[in-house]
């Protein structure tokens, strides 16, 4: 096993039953290292659970496993009143190696945890130097060299030379092949100035302060919040009103040949992209070679239970990569619902629109399941609709940075992409009306996915019983 109990806040937990703090049951949690190695103890719990239906959620990006436990105690609190007299369900959270940094809000979760570290602007808060030592083990003194530079804020050409360096370091992305790689995001192999000044933008563009005052929040605020149309949520290359007030606010730091001490808001996103580049990785990793394999046994020996998987963000990843293990006739996985899923609208796809001889990651997987493959999106989601395309986008593409280019769209902001047949639903249509038997089918729950704070906007906001009521049609599980 690799990273167990000494890295990213997850040690393994063996055997849990009915689980602490988790208010349904059965509950168990299926625990994974980084490299998709199961804990046997947490498996065996799931298989002597008694349920004819099970319900397996995967985390996205959290600094702990307190904090999977409390989303999966949320989420699951409505199932027991709108399931059938005749399903027993069974409850399992996902534990897999993630982090968040803390300054990105979970609504209503703050009060009860004191998990975001508000006030520390580009420096980098004790909790999220923590996280990041934990998710990069060994490599503390990198990481107190890139805190440093964030909280001194050099006005030096040469200092984000350096920090660009050792995130790519940490990325794991060569510096001298990263101009080439066609599989390098742009935000590692070009300029790390002109980086830095498209996600100080972009930063503007979500809503978010770039550390340098009030004024930058102040216009940033004024664009973006009518720019969730048009400007932002098409993704246009030409400046919002958000775009326009943080260059307003921060002066010559966003102009070429200006200061460079307001770009450092960029700096500490960079970071953060270069932990969820690893973590997007990660994810396809423990849901081919774990949650996949797992299932696939667990099915074998309990032919009768039905899993219903569930994602969000990174997690909406790892469940539908298990799908990889799906023997071909299986019929074990009966829905599958992503919410604010964090990977390309493409993936399902069997051809791609721009690349007619290729198809997406996952094309074709999702006639493996005995029932639809739901996309919960909604444009409120900051992280997806502003920062995923930024960072998918790849090196030596012509629409820049910060241009639009549906190539790089994830499922969560706009739902499934490429594949015939697919439908589109509003969450109240796909509530009164049902979902469709198989396939793909995309669900616009902006109505209820709409609170959080920027950077990541609406990503987290998943705990809804509308969202459990659109598991249970998918499932086929209502009363």
């Amino acid at each position: 096993m690799a990273d167990v109990g000494g890295g990213f806040g997850f040690g393994i937990r063996a055997g849990v039953g009915t689980g602490t703090g988790i208010g349904v049951g059965p509950y168990a949690e299926l625990t994974f290292d980084s490299e998709g190695d199961v804990d046997r103890a947490s498996q065996g719990a799931v298989a002597r659970m008694e349920a004819t239906d099970v319900l397996v959620f995967a985390h996205g990006w959290n600094s702990d496993r307190s904090t999977a436990t409390r989303l999966y105690d949320r989420f699951f609190a409505p199932f027991p009143a709108l399931v059938g007299p005749g399903v027993r369900l069974g409850y399992v959270g996902v534990v897999w190696p993630s982090m968040r940094f803390s300054d990105e809000p979970i609504p209503d979760f703050e009060a009860a945890g004191a998990l975001a570290e508000p006030g520390h602007g580009c420096a980098l808060d004790p909790l999220t130097r923590q996280a990041l030592g934990e998710f990069w083990p060994g490599r503390g003194a990198e990481l107190d060299r890139l805190a440093e530079l964030l909280a001194e804020r050099p006005e030096s050409a040469a200092a984000f030379i350096e920090f660009g360096a050792l995130v790519r370091e940490l990325a794991g992305v060569d510096a001298v092949h990263a101009v080439v790689a066609p599989a390098v995001p742009a935000i590692f192999a070009d300029d790390v100035l002109e980086v830095c000044r498209a996600l100080t933008l972009a930063l503007a563009r979500a809503g978010a302060g770039t550390g340098a005052g009030a004024g930058a929040e102040a216009g940033a605020g004024a664009g973006t919040e009518a720019g969730a149309g048009a400007g932002t949520e098409a993704g246009a290359g030409t400046a919002t009103g958000a775009e326009a007030g943080a260059a307003d606010a921060e002066g010559p730091g966003l102009t070429a040949g200006g200061g460079l001490r307001g770009l450092w808001g960029g700096a500490k996103e960079l970071l953060r992209q270069a932990a969820y580049y690893k973590m997007k990785k990660r994810a396809g990793v423990v849901g081919e070679r774990g949650l996949g394999p797992v299932l696939a046994e667990l099915a074998a020996g309990r032919p009768a239970l039905r899993f219903h998987l569930i994602g969000h963000s990174f997690g909406a990843r790892v469940v539908s990569f298990s799908l990889r293990a799906v023997p071909d006739g299986a019929r074990y996985v009966r829905s599958v619902t992503l919410l604010q899923g964090a990977f390309s609208h493409y993936a399902f796809a069997d051809r791609l629109p721009h690349d007619k001889g290729r198809g997406g990651a996952l094309r074709g997987l999702h006639r493996k399941v005995d029932g639809p493959v739901v996309a919960c999106h909604s444009p409120h989601d900051s992280a997806l609709r502003v920062f995923y395309p930024l960072a998918s986008r790849m090196a030596g593409d012509s629409a820049g940075l910060l241009g639009f280019d549906e190539r790089w769209g994830a499922i969560g902001h706009d739902g499934v992409r490429a594949v015939p047949g697919a439908p589109r639903l509003s969450l109240n249509t796909a509530l009164h009306q049902g979902l469709p038997a198989a396939g793909c089918v995309s669900v616009d729950a902006g109505s209820v996915v709409r609170r959080g704070g920027a950077p990541s906007g609406a990503h987290s906001d998943i705990c809804h019983e509308e969202l459990a009521r659109v598991v249970v049609s998918a499932g086929r599980m209502g009363r």
